[in-house]
């Protein structure tokens, strides 16, 4: 065997020892009643903070028995829905006020949302030579690893990194969430080009412009986009702006900032949450099933074959054989998820103008069919319903946005809360958060090296 040959095989033995000597047995976690997941046995979230950030709510308890209700998002205590309709109604953008709203608390009036977008217009350029230096010279195919690794970089472009005074974490804020988009478009541009060999374009972010146009702008090669296009892809935003503080990426977020660590650090960490599969991951697992089901069920608009196939999903005979319906079902929404049902209905007016109307047929069918499964085999009192992530690959697909901007655009909309969490943490709760992990091990002697076998 040559040395790598013998370091192969020795790896593979340590792999062995690893997975050995760090497996918990199950029942330990009963016996000492640790909270898995920090969640409790009936599946809620274990409470272990306050916030007045944002909120979810898709069931009640009474007496002890979960009812399932129609699920409701708030934004500082104001419903998502009547936000949407508040600026869909005035015929405008709503993501910017949304970041208003969630940072500071308050709807801003047009003044103040004037000199807000003004302000984010100054900060979405990113410093001299950062393009160059940072995206176009290192290059990689995974666009999260990227952003996390620009906003550790954007660190040594600060004068006062870290300094953790209000003033200073919100001006690094409002950088960061006007620049995320810059980024993300940029990082793609460059992986693009140098791993999927396609044509190089940059175009700089517009002043005068939101958000979801810049987004646009910034990854098409003619720069053109229609205003529903513009208009869908902003409710993106909006809708993934915020979900609480339990999800995954927002508690990182409080526990690394609870530290007194840096903005950077912060806001890299809850990007490393998000790039998880288990969390930011969902849509494009999505996206993977239904090139599944178009692949083996052709004529995938005749919903008796476009049903049996999906059984088959749930019987984990096809796909990725793990039975799982990917874009249905929530931890907390139950009858029905807000964000779902206004994605929906701007999908369906995205796809009219992409000619796109029998594909939405497609998802609206998974939609219908795997509820009727579901009680067919759970039983009909059994609730579940299309979370957001159903519909929103297929709203990226019809914006001809590549699936390696999925998660990145979830990223450029939720850096948004996360920053609203890291403002309220710091002024908020000052303590450290610090849960306990109790040491199972049994004690062990210490025996020297030439006795070891």
């Amino acid at each position: 065997m040559n040395t790598k040959e013998i370091n192969t095989s020795f790896l593979d033995n340590l792999t062995l020892l690893a997975e050995k000597n760090n497996r918990i047995k199950p029942e330990f976690y009963d016996k000492f009643n640790v909270k898995r997941g920090l969640r409790n046995n009936n599946g809620t979230g274990v409470l272990v903070g306050l916030t007045e950030i944002g909120s979810v709510h898709g069931y009640i308890f009474e007496k002890n028995i979960k009812i399932p209700t129609e699920g409701k998002l708030f934004y500082r205590g104001i419903d998502i829905e009547d936000i949407v309709e508040g600026f869909q109604k005035e015929g405008r953008y709503g993501f910017e006020e949304c970041i208003y709203l969630l940072l500071f608390g308050k709807l801003p009036t047009q003044k103040e949302l004037n000199d807000f977008n003004n302000l984010l217009d100054e900060y979405r350029t990113l410093p001299q030579n950062f393009t160059e230096n940072m995206i176009l010279k290192i290059p990689s195919k995974n666009i999260m690893n990227k952003l996390q690794r620009s906003i550790l970089v954007l660190y040594s472009h600060d004068e006062n990194p870290d300094d953790i005074s209000i003033k200073n974490i919100l001006k690094q804020s409002l950088k960061l969430i006007a620049r995320f988009p810059t980024i993300i478009s940029y990082c793609y541009q460059s992986k693009a080009h140098y791993f999927d060999k396609k044509s190089l374009f940059i175009h700089p972010p517009q002043k005068g412009i939101g958000t979801a146009e810049n987004i646009l702008f910034m990854t098409r090669a003619d720069n053109k986009y229609t205003k529903t296009e513009a208009e869908t892809l902003d409710l993106c935003l909006v809708i993934h702006a915020e979900h609480g503080g339990g999800n995954n990426s927002a508690f990182a977020t409080h526990v690394v900032s609870s530290s007194g660590t840096d903005t950077y650090s912060a806001i890299a960490a809850a990007v490393g949450s998000l790039k998880g599969p288990k969390h930011g991951g969902a849509n494009i697992m999505v996206h993977e099933m239904i090139l599944n089901i178009k692949e083996n069920v052709p004529d995938y608009q005749n919903k008796s074959k476009l049903k049996d196939y999906l059984l088959k999903i749930l019987k984990k005979e096809t796909f990725d054989k793990k039975g799982l319906i990917y874009g249905m079902g929530h931890a907390v929404y139950t009858k029905s998820d807000p964000r779902a049902c206004l994605l929906k209905k701007k999908a369906y007016e995205l796809a009219i103008e992409k000619n796109a109307v029998e594909e939405f047929n497609l998802y609206k069918n998974i939609e219908e069919l795997t509820i009727e499964l579901f009680k067919e085999i759970k039983g009909e009192n059994v609730v579940i319903s299309a979370n957001v992530d159903l519909y929103s690959g297929f709203v990226y697909e019809m914006l001809n946005i590549p699936a390696d901007l999925y998660t990145p655009l979830f990223a450029t909309s939720r850096i948004t809360g996360w920053c609203a969490h890291r403002i309220e943490q710091i002024v908020s709760d000052p303590k450290i958060i610090r849960p306990a992990y109790k040491s199972i091990n049994e004690k062990k002697s210490y025996i020297p090296l030439y006795k070891r076998f």
